[in-house]
Order: C-alpha cells, then structure tokens, then sequence
C-alpha cells in the first residue's frame, strides 16, 4: 500500500494509524504548493481535486477521504481496536465523531489557516471554533480518549486537526491563532497522545518534532 501525504496536514492521521496497526505502507510526499511527488510525478494525476490523504492498495484501487482511510486500515488488524466491530453502537459512535471533526473541527480550521483570503470570516470562525474544542473539553471529562480508555482513529484525526493550533508546533508549514490554554483536559489528552511511540515516529517522519 502507498500513502500520500504532505507533512502536518490531516494525513497526519492515517499516518499516526499506520504506525499504531505496524502495516508495512509506503509513504509518499506530495509537495504542498506545487503538487509534485517526492521522486517524480504529478499528484493531480493521483488525486484530480489535489488534496491529501489518498491510500493506494495494492490493487490499484485508491480511497481519498481521510475519516474512511482511518477505519479501512483499522479493520485491517480489528485485534488492536482502532476501530470498533462493523454494525455495533460504538463503531456508529466512532462515525459519529469522525463526521463531527470533519465538518466542525476541520472545515472549522480552513478560514484560520487561509486568513488573508477570509478576511472579516476569520472574526466568526474563530470563537465558533473554540466554542467545538469547549464541547471535546467536556466530553473528554473522566476520558483518557474520545471514545472512553481506548485509543482509536477518531483520537489519531483529533490530533492531527489540532496540532494547527499550537504555537509554534508546525513551523513552517500550518499555524492558525487559537490556542487551549483553558481547556485542561483536552491538553490533557493532547500530551497523552503525543507520547505515543506510533505519534512521535509519525512526527519524526514528517519534520514535526
């Protein structure tokens, strides 16, 4: 399998979860502003639209939504619980969150990164943002993960998504003016997860420790 990636984007994701599962995934760099591959090649051959994750399979065929990434590859080894069993509650809960940081944490994120460009947006986007991380917060209350003790791919999108708000964490690459001082236990959960080995080689991997 191949992953294509560009550094501290939200591949960071299925980066951080291939490492937690030990798949043997080659990486491949794509060039954020010229969309070029690391050793030749045109990325909007890859991906048409330009953007990142895509997981290649072995069979050619390609997957290019980071929230279905994550779960393909966490069903590829269901032993380590990266993702609950197909069909249960929790696995709809596990969906629930992946649709909740794609369109709130995510999207929320784009007018902050690209502020010039967004102008007077940035003034709404920014206190409705803090306003979802307040609500993680919250539910990351008594939790060691957003699913409960368990780290799963919901956990590994989480922090790479908020690792663009984190001051001087990206260098040159993303920084959006937010920031979590107050919110105590999603910096909580944010260290425990940087400790991970699987977190900290994904970093390594990418120019972000």
């Amino acid at each position: 399998m191949k992953l294509y990636y560009m550094p501290a984007s939200c591949s960071l994701s299925p980066h951080i979860v291939i490492n937690e599962l030990g798949l043997d995934v080659t990486l491949l760099k794509v060039d954020h502003g010229k969309h070029m591959i690391e050793g030749g090649g045109d990325y909007y051959d890859v991906n048409p639209l330009g953007y990142v994750p895509v997981l290649e399979l072995d069979n050619g065929t390609r997957l290019h939504e980071g929230p279905v990434i994550v779960q393909y590859l966490a069903d590829l080894r269901p032993e380590l619980g990266l993702a609950p069993p197909n069909g249960t509650m929790e696995r709809y809960r596990l969906q629930e969150w992946l649709s909740f940081l794609t369109s709130e944490i995510h999207k929320g994120f784009i007018p902050l990164l690209y502020a010039r460009l967004a102008s007077k947006y940035v003034e709404t986007a920014t206190p409705k943002l803090e306003k979802r991380y307040a609500w993680i917060d919250g539910q990351l209350s008594g939790r060691d993960f957003l699913m409960g003790d368990t780290f799963t791919v919901a956990d590994a999108y989480l922090f790479a998504l908020t690792g663009w708000g984190q001051a001087g964490w990206l260098k040159s690459y993303y920084k959006a003016d937010i920031h979590f001082d107050q919110l105590h236990n999603l910096k909580a959960w944010y260290g425990r997860v940087r400790e991970r080995d699987a977190v900290k080689e994904a970093l390594r991997a990418e120019g972000l420790d």
